[in-house]
């Protein structure tokens, strides 16, 4: 039973981990966008 728990929370910060990444990229490329110098025509 404490291994399936064990397993269980391992996932859970293993999801939790892959959504922070993924906000930060998110967040990451609209700071690039916003602060892109080069002016597109």
């Amino acid at each position: 039973m404490k291994k399936i728990i064990v397993l269980a929370l391992a996932a859970a910060g293993v999801v939790f981990a892959k959504k922070k990444m993924d906000e930060g990229k998110t967040e990451q490329a609209l700071w690039a966008e916003a602060t892109d110098t080069v002016h597109k025509s």
